[in-house]
């Protein structure tokens, strides 16, 4: 039996550090480094010597004792595995800031991923150029990207209109989405979406911050009590007070 959460005996947390590992060997490559050990490799990707030669070992990498692994054959096999060794065609729907600025980044070529077509349901967008590409209507969407062969869709636009692009990408034959608008999508089974909401990762960030001041605060005995719901660390308030008044943090009530 396949063990859980696995993509042909892979683990979906292993396949999701390859492409890491990726871009490190490339940064090493570029270098004109020819062999690493799987330590100096961790350091590069920011993980642990041993899950990452638990990762490499799901391809069959082990590398060689005393030597480690040959930075070209790695680069080739992780390549293999996460389906870099052909280009795939992509079509983003929606061409605002976020949009335009995908379909402008020249690094997806280098990767291969070749931006094949736009669409957009605004007509002053319709028939403009992004770059190399004309921005088609929406309404051609499923003739387009059968013609251009397109295998993965790009959803960057407003949360309300999502979920009748997927469809739409879904009938059209399209089963992986990388989605950027702010909703959750429902599709079939059959189909994968990767969701990236930078507003979610930006609200992680802040939670951490303001830990991190809080735990600071701490260290200096600015605060002495625990349940503190809210704190700005700009906000705090040592001097001028009253020595026998307890110190506080502008804004927190007890």
């Amino acid at each position: 039996m396949r063990p859980r959460n696995t993509t042909d005996g892979i683990p979906e947390a292993s396949i999701a550090r390859l492409p890491v590992y990726l871009r490190a060997l490339q940064s090493l490559a570029d270098q004109g480094v020819t062999t690493v050990s799987s330590h100096q490799l961790a350091i590069a990707a920011g993980v642990n010597p041993a899950k990452l030669r638990k990762d490499l070992s799901h391809l069959g990498s082990y590398g060689t004792r005393g030597v480690g692994y040959e930075v070209d054959y790695l680069i080739y096999q992780i390549s293999r595995e996460l389906g870099l060794t052909q280009d795939w065609a992509v079509a983003i729907v929606g061409v605002g800031n976020l949009g335009r600025a995908l379909a402008n980044y020249g690094g997806f070529a280098s990767r291969g991923f070749q931006i094949a077509c736009l669409f957009d349901a605004d007509p002053r967008q319709i028939g403009t150029r992004v770059g190399h590409h004309v921005v088609h209507d929406i309404a051609d969407l499923e003739r387009i990207v059968v013609e251009k062969r397109v295998a993965i869709g790009v959803i960057a636009t407003p949360a309300a209109a999502a979920q009748q692009v997927c469809d739409r990408l879904v009938a059209a034959g399209i089963r992986s989405i990388l989605n950027f608008a702010p909703t959750v999508l429902s599709v079939p089974p059959t189909v994968e979406v990767r969701k990236v909401d930078l507003s979610t990762e930006l609200q992680i960030l802040a939670f951490h911050a303001q830990r991190r001041a809080l735990s600071e605060l701490e260290a200096l005995d600015v605060i002495d009590y625990p349940d503190i719901e809210r704190l700005d660390p700009r906000a705090v308030s040592r001097a001028d007070e009253p020595p026998d008044r307890p110190r506080r943090v502008a804004g927190v009530s007890r």
